[in-house]
């Protein structure tokens, strides 16, 4: 069976003329070309196009650390804090004078030459804020959880996506997906399966990423702690046998007659916007390239331990094998699986999880692709953020569900970016003491991805104007942040 790509099943029920009203029929009207862009009038700040480095970076590659990581832990240690803060982790020097992370980032230690560490990211939402921190929409407090509502909006990766099939970028060679997540659709193994943030928002599913899947052995439970030399990423067929295209070129045949008599389906933004992926599924199953990026078996065995065998390890490496077949935008998400409460949101048995397995396969993983896409020349035009929605608090809180952990924590904590431009070795803002609270440049995830449009050559201040003539901002707020400019 074929399996149509990025989108399991059409999303049920109608499109309400109410739904498209609140969208402001951006994405949905869009799908038929109505779509324009104008810089936004009364905006905080002029087009950023005139700032540097204004469409340096040709790809992108997003690590999302959904849960999130602690600031105290990972990039922003206090040594001299007290042991309720500071916690059970010594802080180890790194290639840069007088920076100090934790103890169990050794490899990161040594490659911070590589990229900038931002430790005053700041906003008000204490929540699993993905949306707020992916998507430009200002107002994500209420949906959060909502994964389809209408009023969320397209992730950047979408937006890159909507853009680039305007000719923004020229042509994409066809076959080859704009913007792709490994290893699987956000959310997909935890329960509750709720998550937002890196969909089309509204935008419609056509503007979804397209989705690996994970084929393997997982012997820990968990595919994030281990995996075995044989797991892979795949792109939607399984098992199924392969598929020539004299088969595609028949199967595309009865879809288009089934079509033909089924004009008041088409009509629905919905079933369009299916067709926008099945379209694409077609054209991907007869594009092998990219579906090549994804056989990791065909590099040394000794790079793939480097990365780590493990799901978020492979994942890495699969992300720069795509960026090398074209793609234009990758994302790659440490998710949680199983349970909520689990990998990085680190609510209880805190040290024991970041010392067991959070931290060692980061390390190696984030360490591993820095360096090998730097000797590859990736990084000169590659965009890499590695991104979290918070920290965690400052002093840790007992729990009836084990060891003691550190709750959310959304007024201090770390991010990294690299490739670009972005300035090599530099550490950019501060926190007090007890990293609770930011005293030097605060910047908001809004800033990051200004920014990050800035870098793929989109004026932030750009307005999406759809019938029945509502501007929809690319994102609702922020500034370019000139300090990763270069």
């Amino acid at each position: 069976m074929l399996r149509f790509l990025g989108s399991r099943r059409v999303e049920s029920g109608a499109v309400h003329r109410r739904e498209l009203l609140r969208a402001g029929a951006a994405g949905l009207c869009g799908l038929a070309g109505s779509s324009s862009l104008r810089v936004a009038s009364g905006s905080n700040e002029s087009s950023t196009v005139g700032f540097p480095g204004f469409g340096r970076a040709k790809r992108c590659l997003v690590l999302y650390i959904y849960g999130a990581w602690s600031q105290l832990d990972t990039f922003d240690p206090k040594p001299a804090a007290p042991a309720e803060i500071r916690g059970d982790f010594r802080a180890i020097d790194t290639c840069l004078p007088g920076v100090q992370v934790c103890e169990h980032l050794p490899r990161s230690a040594r490659i911070l030459d590589r990229c900038t560490l931002v430790r005053s990211m700041s906003h008000p939402w204490n929540i699993h804020s993905a949306a707020y921190t992916l998507t430009g929409n200002p107002d994500t407090e209420r949906i959060e959880g909502r994964q389809r509502n209408p009023d969320q909006w397209p992730y950047l990766g979408s937006i890159v996506d909507y853009l680039s099939g305007r000719g923004h970028f020229g042509p994409q060679p066809r076959g080859v997906p704009v913007n792709v997540m490994l290893p699987w659709r956000q959310s997909l193994h935890a329960r509750p399966n709720k998550r937002a943030g890196t969909f089309g928002g509204f935008l419609g599913p056509a503007f979804d990423p397209l989705w690996t899947d994970f084929r393997g052995e997982a012997p820990l439970g968990d595919p994030f702690r281990a995996i075995t030399p044989e797991g892979r990423l795949e792109f939607g067929a399984g098992d199924t046998p392969a598929i020539t295209l004299d088969t595609l070129d028949r199967r595309r045949s009865l879809l288009s007659q089934f079509e033909q008599q089924s004009d008041d389906l088409l009509r629905t933004a919905a079933v369009r916007g299916y067709a926008r992926q099945r379209d694409h599924a077609f054209d991907f199953f007869a594009t092998p390239k990219v579906s090549e990026a994804l056989r990791i078996d065909r590099e040394p065995f000794s790079l793939r331990e480097d990365y780590g065998l493990t799901l978020f390890g492979q994942a890495c490496l699969s992300a720069r094998r795509l960026l090398e077949s074209g793609v234009k935008f990758v994302t790659v998400v440490w998710d949680e699986y199983g349970q909520t409460d689990e990998s990085w949101d680190t609510h209880y048995d805190h040290h024991t999880r970041l010392k067991d397995f959070l931290l060692p396969a980061f390390d190696r993983a984030f360490s591993t692709l820095l360096a090998d896409m730097d000797l590859r020349g990736l990084l000169d035009d590659t965009l890499v953020l590695c991104l979290s929605e918070h920290g965690r608090t400052p002093k840790f809180y007992a729990t009836s569900a084990g060891a003691p952990g550190r709750d959310h924590w959304s007024r201090a904590y770390c991010q990294l970016f690299a490739g670009a431009g972005v300035p090599r070795g530099r550490v950019l803002g501060t926190s007090d003491g007890s990293a609770a609270d930011v005293t030097d440049r605060p910047i908001d995830p809004k800033d990051v991805l200004c920014t990050a449009c800035h870098l793929l050559g989109i004026d932030p201040r750009l307005e999406l104007i759809a019938s029945p003539g509502r501007p929809v901002p690319l994102i609702g707020g922020g500034n370019v942040v000139r300090e990763l400019l270069g």
